[in-house]
């Protein structure tokens, strides 16, 4: 049999795969592990945190002693592990939502957000997007939980598309839509913000959400016979239907095009 050949190279690539696959599968499972312990470290520390600020000091220097390999156990690490235990009460949420992403993202979250809900919704759209964590404070940062998840948001997708679509085109939304990576002047033509977020199409992707696909600016359609330019085209594949964005001034007004 050639090595080479089409059956050999789809099996190669097959195995690769399954290789892969169970290389996320066990990173995954290393990391609930872990979530599921420091949340186990918490409780016990909240249990007894009548006993004062020397029992963590104490409890970090024994842990010290007898893993003086392991890393993670500091004092400042178990005080967020408290933190943590001491957010989510119901460890089932923290087996089922929270064990999906790092624990450097948790801290992150225990940091800048200040309820559950909100550090639970943060956490599923880092673990379904991929976030890093440098990602997911950037979206902290900018609002996104209160313009995705509990703006009011203004746009025809009941009126354009049927139920589920028109739910999930809705909750891929944002309002406002933040492009602080654009250097805003206060001359600034509507051409000039369009080439200023075509120029940096990763970050305006990354700002509109999931699914979506840069199609391209001024994009030509003929319409029966007359001749129409929108000026930044996106596909999105949640919904399987074309968005035009209509850049007006420093807002950016989202618009369903049959």
């Amino acid at each position: 049999m050639l090595m080479n050949s089409g059956e050999y190279l789809d099996l190669v690539q097959s195995i690769k795969q399954e290789i892969q696959s169970a290389q996320y599968r066990a990173a995954l499972n290393v990391n609930r592990e872990l979530i599921c312990l420091y949340y186990d470290i918490g409780s016990a520390i909240n249990e007894h945190k009548t006993w004062g600020n020397k029992f963590i000091e104490n409890l970090a220097t024994d842990i010290r002693l007898a893993f003086p390999e392991a890393k993670g156990y500091s004092v400042r690490n178990l005080k967020y592990m408290a933190k943590f235990a001491l957010r989510f009460p119901n460890f089932e949420i923290v087996q089922a939502a929270l064990a999906q992403i790092t624990w450097y993202h948790h801290i992150a979250l225990m940091d800048k957000v200040r309820t559950a809900e909100e550090h639970i919704w943060y956490a599923d759209q880092a673990a379904g997007n991929g976030w890093s964590r440098n990602v997911l404070v950037h979206q902290i940062e900018i609002g996104l939980y209160q313009r995705q998840a509990l703006a009011k948001k203004i746009a025809n997708f009941e009126e354009r598309l049927p139920s589920p679509q028109s739910e999930l085109a809705a909750q891929t939304m944002k309002d406002p839509y933040v492009f602080d990576f654009i250097p805003f002047k206060e001359d600034m033509m509507e051409r000039d913000i369009e080439q200023a977020l075509v120029k940096d199409v990763t970050k305006l992707l990354l700002e509109l959400g999931t699914g979506f696909a840069f199609l391209g600016n001024q994009y030509h359609l003929n319409v029966g016979g007359d001749d129409f330019y929108i000026d930044l085209l996106f596909y999105n594949v949640w919904c399987f239907r074309i968005f035009s964005l209509k850049v007006c001034s420093s807002l950016v007004l989202p618009v369903m095009d049959d």
